[in-house]
C-alpha cells in the first residue's frame, strides 16, 4: 500500500517538490521510506498526486505527478456533535468518525462531561483532534480533511441551529433512521457523554426541535453510539 501524506496548502505543478520538515522526518525517520518509493500527496483541498521520494541527507524531495481532483466524501454532509469524553475517547470517536465519512466533528460541553476545558488547554486539544483527523485522512484516502471544531457550550451551540437537521442519540427515542426521510443539507448527530444527556438538556433538544432517535434495543457507549449512527445513515443515505 503507497502511503499517503497531507501536504499544507495546494499542491503546486508537477515537478520537484521539497517537503516540509514534519513530512520529511515522518516518511524518512519514521515510517523508513527510501530513495525512489512512491508516495502520494494530497492537499486537503480535494486533490492528489502520486511522487516518488527523492532522500538527500536529512531532507527530502518528491518528484510529483500531475495533481488530480479525486472525490472520496459521502454524498450525505454528516455533522458529528459529540460531547467531551474522558481519557483517549476523543482520539478515537474523532479518528473513526473521520474514517467512516463525517463531514466535521463539534465538540461541546455538556452537564455531564467528566472532561472540562477551557482556554489555553482547550485550544491545545482542538489543535490535537485536528492532527487526529489529518492522520486518519493519510490512512483512508480522503483529500478533504473534517474541521474538528471549537469546543463550545452545548447551549450555545443549540441556539445557533434551531433551524438545522439534528438528531439526538437516545435510549428510548420515538424513531429509528429507517424511518426519516432523506436529509436535504446537513445531519447533525448529537452523542452525550458518558453519564447521558441530562433532563434539562433534554427538555432543550425537544425545545430547539431535535429529533430523538434510537440505535436499536441496546444502550451503547459514549464512543460507539456516534460511530453507530454514523455508519447508519451511511449505509441508508451515503455511500457504504
Amino acid at each position: 500500500m503507497i502511503s499517503r501524506f497531507h501536504f499544507p496548502g495546494r499542491l503546486p505543478a508537477a515537478g520537484e517538490l521539497e517537503l516540509p520538515d514534519a513530512l520529511a522526518h515522518h516518511a524518512v525517520r519514521v515510517l523508513r521510506l527510501r530513495e525512489g518509493e512512491r508516495i502520494v500527496l494530497f492537499d486537503g483541498e480535494g486533490g492528489e498526486a502520486e511522487a516518488t521520494l527523492q532522500v538527500r541527507g536529512k531532507a527530502a524531495w518528491a518528484q510529483v505527478e500531475p495533481r488530480r481532483e479525486v472525490d472520496r466524501e459521502s454524498p450525505v454532509h454528516i455533522v458529528l456533535v459529540q460531547a467531551l469524553a474522558s481519557g483517549d475517547k476523543m482520539d478515537w470517536v474523532v479518528q473513526k468518525a473521520v474514517e467512516l465519512g463525517a463531514s466535521a466533528i463539534q465538540p461541546v460541553q455538556a452537564e455531564r462531561s467528566v472532561l472540562r476545558l477551557v482556554g489555553e488547554r482547550a485550544d491545545k486539544r482542538q489543535a490535537h483532534w485536528q492532527q487526529v483527523a489529518v492522520a486518519a485522512c493519510e490512512q483512508c484516502g480522503r483529500n478533504r480533511i473534517p474541521e474538528v471544531r471549537p469546543l463550545q457550550p452545548l447551549a450555545h451551540w443549540l441556539a445557533a441551529h434551531r433551524d438545522a437537521l439534528s438528531y439526538v442519540l437516545a435510549p428510548g427515542g420515538a424513531a429509528s433512521f429507517g424511518e426519516e426521510s432523506a436529509p436535504q443539507g446537513a445531519v447533525h448527530v448529537l452523542v452525550g457523554p458518558e453519564g447521558g444527556w441530562s433532563d434539562a438538556e433534554m427538555a432543550a433538544f425537544d425545545a430547539a426541535g431535535c429529533r430523538r432517535v434510537r440505535l436499536g434495543p441496546r444502550v451503547l457507549r459514549t464512543e460507539t453510539a456516534g460511530l453507530a449512527a454514523i455508519a447508519a445513515l451511511q449505509a441508508r443515505w451515503g455511500d457504504f
